[in-house]
């Protein structure tokens, strides 16, 4: 009897966990969709795969939002991105990597390292489909 009451425990912090870190990410895409070069999409990705996890009734709130549901159905439906938002996101990361060339002023080896992995990123979302307009 107590194994079930520790497995029904440990289940039931794993899905709070689960609903702090939706939360978070909410919270996170909140932010961003207020400051310039602050990602709000991809938070509200993981914020829907955490709500999956946790709380079916906050996941089909963030997947019906009138502004961020069609972004995240065509995500989970076809990994797409809209054109609109490839180039916003490869737009912040340029920006992103000139101010911290300007304001960091970091070694050849460090810029060459950042320069790689944000080209890394930049193909992954350059490659990803096309979001249809459905």
């Amino acid at each position: 009897m107590t194994a079930l009451r520790e497995g029904s425990r440990v289940r039931r912090a794993i899905r709070f966990g689960w609903l702090a870190l939706g939360v978070f990410c909410v919270g996170l895409g909140i932010v961003g969709a207020l400051l310039p070069l602050m990602p709000t999409t991809i938070f509200l990705i993981l914020a829907a795969g955490c709500f999956a996890r946790s709380s079916p009734r906050l996941e089909a709130w963030l997947l019906d939002h009138p502004r961020f549901g069609p972004t995240l159905r065509a995500w989970r439906r076809d990994g797409a991105m809209s054109r609109r938002a490839k180039g916003l996101a490869c737009g912040g990361m340029a920006i992103g990597y000139a101010i911290f060339v300007a304001v960091a002023h970091p070694t050849v080896s460090v810029l060459s390292v950042v320069a790689l992995i944000m080209s890394g990123c930049a193909v992954y979302i350059c490659t990803r489909p096309a979001a249809s307009s459905r």
